[in-house]
């Protein structure tokens, strides 16, 4: 038989029936030759296996294509999730690590603003205590030159040409 063995016997067995005489008050039955029907089976029945097994392979080799597809895609898919949590884990770093420059950045501006007002408080109170010792310092010395002059000179005024105030 041919490739397509199967089909051709079922076309000879339906043409078989289809052209056999029909019974007497029975138009749905028919005489048909037993021998000629059983080894067309016999053959249909021998030829089968062959082609279901092909079609199985066929149908197996078609489902391992198919499923080794969807393995691969699921890994695909699975690195492609993995992936992308890991830029988003770094994504977060980073955004995390931004946040806490620019915390430290204002921190630090903040205590240089401080640190500026401290000094310049320090300065300012150092620079009035300076004034403070240099103008009773100054007093002291204007007494003391007051009390020299006179006991250099007793009747002089205080307001004397010769020695001038500072």
């Amino acid at each position: 038989m041919h490739d397509n063995g199967i089909e051709e016997l079922i076309t000879k067995l339906y043409d078989m029936v289809q052209d056999a005489r029909s019974l007497p008050l029975g138009a749905d039955k028919c005489i048909i030759e037993r021998d000629k029907v059983l080894d067309m089976l016999d053959e249909i029945s021998n030829l089968m296996p062959a082609e279901l097994k092909q079609a199985k392979t066929v149908v197996d080799s078609r489902n391992e294509l198919i499923a080794k597809a969807k393995r691969e895609a699921e890994g695909i898919q699975r690195q492609a999730q993995a992936k992308a949590r890991q830029l988003i884990s770094q994504e977060e770093i980073y955004k995390e690590a931004q946040i806490q420059a620019e915390e430290m950045i204002a921190n630090a501006q903040n205590k240089i603003k401080e640190l500026k007002q401290v000094t310049n408080d320090y300065v300012d109170d150092s620079l009035k205590n300076t004034e403070d010792a240099i103008a009773e310092a100054l007093a002291q010395v204007r007494e003391t030159r007051g009390r020299f002059r006179k006991l250099v000179n007793p009747q002089e005024r205080t307001s004397s040409p010769i020695i001038e105030e500072v």
